[in-house]
């Protein structure tokens, strides 16, 4: 019988695969077979985010499309993370059952998980400071139907701490997060930023509901970038 000509057999002539072939041939598998039986639609942890990239929320990690995503439902690290959290939720779960010959009619705790209703609405205005020539960046965030006794927060993030972009030493991001929006980020020169009092600030409208930021880079202009 000839099984030299059948699918699915590969022979060692000699030099064999390499590891990262090997590795490539493993990924490939796994998305088909993560294709076959994941709906995205119903996966909790599955997210498109503003700049076009999917997220897993359990993971923490970004994909540039449905199939990197898939790839790494089956790997190590997501399997790992579900182990925890069904763990952890079967703690909660047990902490929650009431004990033999308590009162049953205490009320249950219920967890809330906020559904990401999409972007806000923003305004970027460049600034300069009069006497130190500083430029600077205002940012304004409306956040209309944010949830009850949130206050939006906010981050600078390193151009290498994300994986949606080629990393650049001449940019970094700001990112702005309020439930139940989506978190937005704001790509911005990598210039030094001036954290003084009266330099950096910050407000929440409570009433507008709308995040004000402001600060200058200690640079007095922004710089030429290469293209």
């Amino acid at each position: 019988m000839d099984f030299q000509n059948r699918d699915g057999v590969r022979f060692n002539r000699g030099s064999g695969i390499s590891a990262s072939e090997a590795n490539v041939d493993r990924r490939d598998r796994l998305k088909r077979l993560a294709m076959e039986t994941i709906d995205l639609a119903k996966d909790p942890y599955f997210m498109k985010n503003h700049l076009g990239s999917f997220e897993c929320k359990l993971c923490l990690t970004l994909h540039t499309n449905e199939g990197s995503y898939l790839a790494h439902t089956q790997g190590k690290k997501h399997q790992i993370n579900l182990q925890r959290r069904a763990a952890k939720e079967s703690r909660e779960n047990m902490n929650m059952q009431p004990l033999p010959g308590a009162d049953n009619t205490s009320k249950v705790q219920i967890r809330h998980i906020a559904m990401k209703i999409g972007r806000p609405g923003y305004k970027v205005t460049k600034v300069r400071d009069p006497v130190t020539l500083q430029s600077g960046l205002l940012f304004q965030i409306y956040y209309p139907d944010i949830a009850t006794n949130v206050k939006p927060k906010h981050r600078f993030m390193s151009s290498f701490e994300q994986h949606v972009e080629a990393p650049s030493k001449y940019f970094q991001y700001i990112l702005f997060a309020g439930e139940p929006y989506e978190t937005i980020a704001f790509k911005i020169q990598a210039l030094e930023v001036d954290m003084s009092a009266e330099k950096f600030w910050s407000y929440w409208d409570v009433d507008s509901k709308t995040f004000h930021l402001q600060f200058f880079f200690k640079a007095t202009s922004f710089k030429d970038l290469p293209n």
